[in-house]
Order: structure tokens, then sequence, then C-alpha cells
């Protein structure tokens, strides 16, 4: 209570700190009349759950019993698969690659093994595994582990060829050590190098052998050499293998030896009771196969069949019937471990077809260049989205079930549907069904359909491609849930928008719209005091000069061609294709609109997008203005200069510009000239490519897309120089930026550079609405409400006709309506409350079917419904406010009450770094803003007031992926690309934060481990063999000793044993672990039970012989024996 108290009077502070009230007016009162619900007890923040392929993946493990595989990363991360939604997500704090990993099969533990020569124990057995215990050795580097079944002596080798032996039970080392110098012939002079492998004889337990792959029975076993031979060996041979393999290798005619092949870097030797023993092997290929992919060999009697891999080889892991490795293995299928993927093989039908994988691991199929996220989406969308996606899946997969099976699904509560979507660098648009910490791929879009494919020409490439590779990757997207319309803009100035419909059709003619934007800035000036708009940008020193300006209007239509001078003119970066396109069921397009070439200037990217379906409208903007479109009648409504947006009442300074150009009427060619500031084409490259160029346009102030780059992470203090040049110049296979990007751009700090500035004030966000279009206004209008660069907001009122017909034949009247409101640092979002705090969604239409038969307007008016606005035009002039505006910059908040646009609240989100991304949500009990940092902070502000509920230093901006990639949405969730191949989520919620546990899956469940294989009387009697009291004995401090307290050190983890034991708390649990209780009693009484019976069996045989043996003797005189 008394931390609740003390908080409240922190919030107070802040409060009275941060909140501005004009013309005298206390906020107290209003924020009264409007009873904030959240409070910063209601917040928390933790990760979730992790999604995709795991990044750079190093090692893998598999356990048969409980049937759930582990990978292991070279960042030190731990993933683990059960059954499709049991997945799990582990990291080591040091962050060193894992080399290898050991499941305790059937106990619910794993041990991993990483570069930094540390060994950990971890407890599965809970939901979230923890660390128990840990050695860090000192003296020798770690290279390989083994844990045989059922044993507690693991196996550690290392560099300088020693095996040292630790108790799993107590994680302490044993004194014994099988030195290198002891394991090899006194005749071998030459150290033998690192420990590569080390496995047990299945027979014999006792002997620790350094090869690959042992036969079942222990009599042979075979290894893997770099010169792409196998050699399969006698225990009782002379020193020599028994037999030499080269797989790939020709044989020649005339005795010689085959010629080398490349290295077989494993080899796993399965055998089957009813047929030829199974050797898969990777590697191995001839030399000749130059440009081959890495491929997996399996040799099963005389055939052999070659698998070729999409990736690299990492590792391979054999699946059998039988945990034991002295028994038929009986293998049935492999799972291959790639540089970029996850790929299980069914061994048990012709062929070798690969299972169908049910994990969301193609999350990087293609780069993703950006991501939206959507919380509590109708619930219908989701089983329609699956409907038409199941229609795209792949035939020819195995027909059986996923082989890993293990753990249990969670039991959360969260009811409501979740859905993300990927942009991604090859034009592809993917939707995730993301409901209750579970992700599963639901529909895939292809874009780059919708164009021609471009040849390897010259003179097209001249003509018409700007990008230098990944011309259709995704840069923004716009969607509608309710009325589920798609826009997507893609990095060559191009904007697709897309209906949904059930049924497929062919569309004759694509529709397209090509928009000229040119503008001619000149220079500006800041005014002496900006209106919280900060330091005006300024033109660069040394910038690239501008291409030379159009003389007089266009006069020619819209054509594909270039001008007679040979400057590309009137050019698009892509050529919509002009074949009939079939459009399966799905997303189908609406309407096509490309940004042309200039002068022979190139467009520039589109930075910001919104979409309505309610009006039926598209708005989109760069560097230098925005155009709305109305797709209904595919016509351009708008196309205006930012400074045009101002009026007479521009703020700033600006000097006389040239005479604009005669503009074509709205509803033509929707042409209109918005001019580009630089010839420079860098701002059309790849996401992907490699921007070399940009290298110098950093340092010499290009105006091209690499000054803009640097600006965007110069200016806050927390990131260093290297940091800058690392995010300026991506490697290959970096993602681009989209319209979040902007959230880099303006800063407006104090120390800006000559560097930083650029002449252009560029859209950087919109929001359609439903509010007063102008000060005083009494009645409320459709709107568009436009946030720039440089921190202004401006408002667009918007006249519709009315629904039906008369939408499709009445022109939309645009008109803008002035300046609403002006704050430091770009704009980032706007959103609108009624006046009791209640979040106010744009309008919007339901969905229905495009293409269904009989369809007339009179049903299309039905299902476009407006939605209602909570608030009546007579309340608008009263004492109370009606309507009041959330706008949020990079620097800070304002809440303005409409009509009357007063600033009541004011609040400074930061100083010394700038907000990346910001939404406003909706929780479960109110609204508030939620705010993420370059610094790394995620805070949330209260709505109205502004007052800070959290404020949490989660994840420093080390690259611009996730400044790119970071999502807010309702109800707490939020996520970001924390990989290439990786989607983390993370809640802020406090509710979601303490029924994760219940959520998240169970990976130990208890499972009855299999029956040993009956080795036989006359085995078990006169075979001999090693049992576990060797291993005590030999092992044992009692025998060994204890070893070298310097060689590596103890470190109990966090928990330990004990907190293993109360690590899973509640009923369930508790009865778990009685379960697993009485199955290991049972276990234990059945093995007795077992020794008892043989016990038994064996002393009725001996009683038999020795009664024979009396018998066959009896009347035998002496001198007869």
């Amino acid at each position: 209570m008394k931390k609740f108290n003390i908080r409240k009077v922190l919030d107070g502070l802040k409060e009275q700190a941060s909140s501005s009230v004009s013309s005298g007016q206390s906020g107290a009162p209003e924020n009264n009349l409007m009873h904030e619900t959240l409070q910063s007890e209601n917040f928390q923040l933790c990760k979730t759950v992790r999604h995709g392929f795991p990044y750079q993946p190093s090692s893998m493990a598999h356990d048969p019993v409980q049937k759930i595989l582990a990978i292991g990363t070279q960042s030190g991360a731990l993933r683990l698969f059960g059954r499709p939604g049991v997945e799990c997500y582990c990291q080591h704090e040091s962050g060193a690659a894992v080399i290898s990993l050991q499941f305790l099969i059937n106990e619910g533990a794993l041990v991993s093994a990483l570069a930094d020569d540390s060994v950990h124990l971890w407890n599965l057995r809970q939901r979230r595994p923890a660390i128990l215990h840990s050695l860090k050795f000192n003296r020798e580097r770690i290279t390989f582990v083994h844990l045989p079944f059922q044993s507690k002596w693991l196996y550690i080798g290392t560099e300088k060829g020693n095996i040292h032996i630790v108790n799993v039970e107590s994680f302490t080392l044993s004194g014994y050590v099988i030195m290198w110098n002891k394991a090899i012939e006194l005749s071998s002079k030459a150290h033998p190098g690192p420990v590569v492998h080390i496995s047990d004889n299945p027979m014999d337990e006792g002997k620790a052998i350094h090869s690959v792959a042992w036969h079942h029975e222990g009599k042979q076993f075979i290894c893997s050499h770099s010169d792409g031979t196998l050699t399969i060996w006698n225990i009782k041979g002379q020193g020599k293998p028994f037999q030499t393999i080269t797989p790939h290798g020709k044989q020649p005619k005339d005795g010689k030896k085959p010629e080398p092949c490349k290295p077989i870097l494993k080899v796993e030797y399965k055998t089957t009771r009813l047929g030829d023993p199974f050797m898969i092997l990777s590697g191995g290929l001839s030399y000749d196969t130059v440009g081959r992919r890495p491929c997996l060999t399996v040799m099963h009697g005389k055939s052999t069949a070659v698998l070729e891999m999409d990736y690299p080889i990492v590792d391979f892991l054999t699946l059998c019937e039988t945990p034991y490795s002295n028994d038929f293995q009986e293998p049935y299928a492999v799972v291959v471990l790639l540089e970029k993927d996850l790929v299980v093989i069914d061994l048990a039908q012709n062929g070798y077809p690969i299972f169908e994988n049910p994990y969301p691991l193609t999350i990087h199929e293609s780069p993703v260049t950006c991501c939206e996220y959507f919380a509590d989406c109708p619930v219908d969308l989701i089983p329609a989205l699956y409907s038409v996606g199941s229609r795209q899946k792949r035939q020819g997969y195995s027909k059986k079930e996923w082989p890993i099976s293990g753990g249990n699904w969670g039991l959360g509560t969260q009811s409501y549907p979740e859905i993300i979507i990927t942009g991604h660098a090859d034009g592809t648009v993917k939707f995730w069904d993301a409901s209750a910490i579970m992700l599963q791929v639901l529909y895939k879009l292809k874009t780059a359909k919708v164009f021609e494919k471009s040849r390897n020409n010259k003179e097209d490439k001249q003509n018409t491609e700007i990008v230098d590779e990944d011309p259709f990757a995704i840069q923004i997207m716009a969607w509608c849930p309710e009325s589920r319309m798609l826009c997507v803009a893609g990095v060559s100035a191009n904007l697709i928008i897309y209906r949904f419909s059930r049924q497929e059709i062919t569309t004759e003619v694509v529709q397209l719209l090509e928009v000229r934007l040119q503008y001619e800035v000149n220079d500006m000036e800041s005014p002496p005091e900006g209106g919280g708009g900060g330091d005006r940008d300024l033109p660069t020193p040394g910038a690239a000069s501008p291409s030379p300006q159009t003389t007089g209007p266009p006069t020619h239509p819209s054509t594909s061609s270039n001008s007679s001078d040979g400057v590309r003119d009137n050019v698009p970066c892509l050529k919509v294709r002009s074949t009939p396109l079939k459009q399966s069921s799905g997303y189908q397009v609406e309407l096509v609109v490309q940004l042309v070439w200039v002068s022979g200037e190139p467009p520039q990217q589109i930075t910001s997008l919104a979409l309505n379906s309610s009006y039926g409208l598209i708005v989109f903007g760069n560097s230098n203005g925005l155009a709305v479109v109305d797709y209904l009648q595919k016509t351009v409504l708008l196309n205006l200069g930012t400074v045009e947006l101002y009026g007479s009442n521009d703020p700033y300074q600006r000097q006389a510009r040239s005479p604009r150009k005669t503009r074509q009427p709205a509803g033509g060619n929707g042409l209109c000239d918005i001019n580009e500031g630089s010839a420079s084409e860098d701002r059309c490259k790849s996401p992907t490519s490699v921007l070399a160029s940009n290298h110098q346009q950093f340092y010499n102030g290009g105006g091209g897309r690499g000054a803009k780059m640097s600006r965007k992470l110069s200016l806050p203090t927390e990131l260093k120089p290297d940091l800058v040049l690392l995010s300026v110049c991506p490697p290959r296979g970096a993602n681009p930026l989209d319209h979040r990007d902007n959230s880099f751009s303006r800063s407006r700090s104090s120390s800006v550079t000559s560097i930083d500035k650029e002449a252009r004030e560029a859209i950087t966000s919109f929001h359609f609405c439903e509010t007063f279009a102008r000060k005083g206004d009494s009645a409320i209008t459709p709107c568009l409400y436009v946030g720039t660069s440089l921190g202004t907001v401006l408002a667009v009122a918007l006249n519709l006709p009315p629904a039906g017909e008369q939408r499709l034949l009445q022109p939309v009247i645009v008109l803008p309506s002035g300046t609403l409101a002006r704050l430091k640092g770009s704009i980032l979002r706007m959103a609108f409350l009624d006046n009791t705090g209640t979040f106010l969604p744009p309008a919007f239409e339901t969905w229905y079917e495009p293409n269904a038969a009989g369809a007339d307007s009179e049903e299309r008016d039905k299902a476009r419904k407006r939605r209602p606005v909570s608030v009546s035009p007579s309340t608008s002039q009263e004492l109370q406010e009606s309507q009041y505006a959330v706008v949020c910059s990079e620097k800070q908040a304002k809440v303005i009450a409409l009509p009357s646009q007063n600033c009541i609240f004011k609040h400074s989100i930061t100083e010394t770094s700038f907000v990346l991304r910001a939404d406003v949500v909706q929780m479960n009990i109110g609204n508030c803003v939620a705010c993420f940092c370059a610094n790394g902070h995620i805070m949330t502000l209260s709505l109205p007031g502004l007052r800070p509920l959290l404020d949490v230093n989660y994840l420093p901006l080390t690259d611009m992926r996730i400044a790119r990639t970071f999502c807010f949405t309702n109800l707490g969730q939020a996520m970001y690309l924390t990989s290439p191949t990786e989607i983390q989520r993370i809640t802020y919620s406090q509710e979601t934060c303490e029924n994760l546990q219940e959520m998240l899956g169970e990976l130990f469940t208890p499972v009855e481990t299999p029956e040993a294989p009956n080795r036989g009387f006359f085995k078990g009697l006169f075979g001999g063999g090693a049992t576990s009291l060797d291993r005590e004995e030999l092992f044992g401090e009692t025998q060994a000793g204890k070893a070298s307290r310097g060689l590596a050190q103890h470190i109990p983890g966090p928990q330990g044993l004990e907190g293993m034991k109360g690590a899973a708390s509640g009923v369930v649990a508790d009865l778990a672990r009685a379960r697993i209780a009485l199955d290991e009693r049972g276990q234990k009484l059945g093995e007795l039970d077992e020794r008892t019976a043989a016990m038994l069996a064996s002393a009725d045989s001996f009683g038999k012989h020795a009664h024979d043996m009396m018998l066959k003797c009896k009347d035998k005189k002496w001198y007869q024996f």
C-alpha cells in the first residue's frame, strides 16, 4: 500500500512538471470529468514468446522418449520444440555459441556446452526452463560432450585430446581423466588433435571410443574422413579397417585409388530388424560437382539417395524407435538442421518425402521489410483467411504425423483474435494467426504478380529499373480488418489496393493510375520562435545539385516513354502487366498507383500511408507532398506540396518559389507537379542491396538516401558513431526502411549539424476521422489529419457524396483547412477521444463479397454503414469540449480539445533521445499512449492526462531492424523482429504477465521409459559385459579421487535443485510430480521384478544342468571319469 501511495505522489509531481495549460486554465477539473481508470499497477513489461527459425543455429539434440527437439545458436540461445504450438526460448547469459547439446533422455533435463568452455544443466520440468548447475573450465577448451542413455556420467572432450567425466547428478568433476597420451598407441609420436566425437560401445559401456557411429551389436563402428571416405572397423581387428567406402567417388578401372572427395562431416549407422542398415551422411561429394547444393546421402542396401538441401547443413539426427543403442534402432526419420531451415525426412516411404513443417519457421523465407500487429480483430477474419490460405498449400509431403510431438499446450484464457502481417523483400505479404501466443501462417499474397517480370536487358534496365535488386519489396502496409481492404506501398514508389474475395476471377486489364509528383522547393528559414517546431531544416552544404527543372506544363498523356532528349520522363519504376491476370480467392487487385519519373529524376519513396474503407480513399505522402486517391472512382483528388497545405498561414519564413505549373484536373490522369530535390537514384535503392554509395554521401552530405539515413541516427547522444555507420550502410540482406523509419529523421535538437539538415518538410503520418475541421466548427465532418516532419498537424476536410450510386458518380471534394497544432519533432501518431475519454476509431465499412452473383448497388450500400460517432453536433458548443485530439511526436505528446483547439495537456516524452514508434492503444479498462524510444525505453502515458504510467529501459537500439518492425497493439501486446528470422512478442499488461505462466506450454510430460531389450539368458550368463557398478567404481570418488580444483569451477544455478523442485506450483504441478514419482517407483519395481525373474530362471537352469550331470555320472566308476 505504501508503494502505491509513493507512486501516486510521483505521478502527480510528474504531471505538474510536464503538463502545461493554456490561458491560465487548470487541467485538473477537466481531468476529473474524465476519470482515468488506468494506473501504474495495470502495467508490467515482460517477454512472452519468440517465433521463427533460430537465427544462426549451431547444434541440435533430440529426446526420443519425450519427443522434443532442442536447437542451440551462435548467440547462446536455446529453442525447444514439441508438438505444434509448444515452443520455448531460453538464453545463456554469456551469449557464447552453443557447440553441443545432450538431453538427459526422459528426465526433463538438458546439458548445453558453450564456446566459452562452460557446461550448463537445464531443468525442463517447468514452463520456463532454468539453469540448475554450471561448470566453467579454466584450463582446457571444450570441443564435444556425450551422455549415454540412462547414465549419470557425462563425457567432456577437449581441444587437448583429453576426456573429463562429470557426474550429472551433482554436476561435479570426477577425478578420472582419459588422457590423450594414454588413449593412443605408444608408437604414435604426434598429438592426435582435439576430441571431435565421443560415443559408447553399445555392448561394452565401459569403453569410450573416439569414433562416429557404432553398429548396435558393438562389434563394428564406422568413421568418416576428410577425403570423403568411410572406414568400417572391427573391434578385434588388426589395426586396419575392415572396409573402406567412398560413397561419391568414381572407381577407376585400373585399380588405382579413387579420387578424393569433399569431407564427410558426419555419419550415422542405424540398423533394422528386417532389412539392410541405413548409413546417413552429410558431405562427401566429389570435387567436380561445382555449384551443387549441399546434400544429405541416405545409403540403404544397394540404393544410394542424394537429397539436395536449400542451405548448408549444420547438423542432422536420425530418429529411431528405441532410445537404446544396443538394440535394433529401426530409424524412421531424419531431422536436418540447415542454416536457415529445419527439414524432417521420412525414411519409411519411397522417395524419402519430407514432412510438412507445422512450426512458423518461414518468417524469413524472404527478408522481412515491415510488420503490422492487430489484436482483437473481427472473429470471422481468421477463418476467412485460413479458408483461402489452405488452398495454397504444397503437395507431395509425407502422409505421416509430424514426429516431434512432445509437450502439452498451455491453458490460457486469452481468447481474442490476433493477426500479424509481414511484408517481404520479394513482394510477398503474409498473414499470421497470432492468437493465444501461438503463430501460424494463414495466407500468403504475392504482389509481384501485378507487374511484368524484368528482363536482363540493359536497355530495359536503363528505362524502367531504378532499384538494384528486390524492386517489389514491401515498404508500408495499411489494412482495415473490418472491411478487409489492404493497401501496400513498395520501394519502387508504387501502391497496390486489394479487395478480399472468396471467388476466383480473371482481370482482363489491371486498373492503373500514374501520378506525376513534382515540386520545386527553395531554402527556408526557421521562425524566431517555431511554436514548438524547434530548429528547421536547412540545405546541406555540398549537397547534390538539383536537376534541371521542367519548364512548362506536361502536355502529353502519362506514358512510359523517354523524352526526345533521352531524359526519362513519365516512366514508372515498374511495368504493370498487360496480359489478363488470373486472381485466385483471397486478396485481388483493385487498383495500382505508380509515381513516375519527372524530368530525369526518379520518384521518391512513399513514407506514409493511410486507408479508409468508409470513405473509399487512400492517402500517401513522401518527402515533398501528398496525394489523395479515390479508389472507387479511380481518380486523384488532391496532390499538393506540403507547403501548399498551409495556404496563406504558413508559419515558416520561406523564400519565394517559382510559379506553379498548370495542374491537370483531378479525375484525369491524376498528374501533379511536386519536384524532387536531388538527382540521386539512391532513394530507390533496394532495401537488400549494399548501399556502398551511401558511404560517401554520409560524409559529403549527398542528397540521396544515404544522407537521409545518416541524419536519422546522428542526432541522439546515446548512439555511438560506430552504430551510426552500421545503420547507414547495412550489409547485403538488410531490410528496407518503412514509414516508421521517419521517426529517426527529425529530432529537434539544438546541436543539429549541417549534415542533418534538409530543405523538405516530409509527410510522416495520416489519420482519417470524423471530427471538427476548423476551430469553432459546430458540426463534425469527415476529415484527414496530416502530420509532418516539422511537427505540424494540419486538417483536410472531406466532402463525400451520398453512399450508393451517387458516391461513384459525384466527385469527392477535398479542402485543406489549416493548422491544428505544432509539436517538437516529427509527428508519429494521431487519435481522437470523445468527451468521456472513449477512443473514437475511424469510420469503416463492413466486408461484403465484391464478386457475388447478382449483387446490386443496394446490397453494397447496406454493407457500407459508417461507424456511428459518439458525439452529437448539438453538444459541441456547450461548456464541455466535444472531442479530444491526441498527438504524439518524436519528442512530446499533446491532448487538444476540439473544436476550441486548446491544448489542455502536454507531456515531454524525452529530451535526450527520440521516439521511434508511438501508438494510442486500448487496454481492458481504458486507453493510453505507448511509446518506444531510441534509447530503449518503453513508456505508457495515461489519456487524456498524459501521466507517466510505465517507463522501463527494455531494449537499447542496436540495429535498424528493431526500429522498423516494432509495433504496439491493443490489450497490452507488442512485437518486433529481434533477428532476421525471429519475431519477439512482449506484453506491457499486468494481467497478461500474471496469466503468462498458464498460457505457456509444458515441455516435459510423464512418459514411461521403453522396456530395455532382452539380452537373452546365455548372453547375460556368459557374455559378461560391464554394469553401471563398473562405472561407479571407475569414476567415483572412492576409486578416482577428487578432480583438480583449478580445472573447472562449479557455479550453482539461480534456482538450484531445490528451486527445481519448487519451480512448478499449483495443483496440476503437484499431481504431475506425484505421477512422475509413481511412474519412477513403478519402473524400479518393474526392473526389480525382471531381475528376480532372470535370477529365478538362471537358478532353474543351473539346477536342471546339475541334475542332468548327476544322472549322467550316477552309474560311472571312478576310473571312467
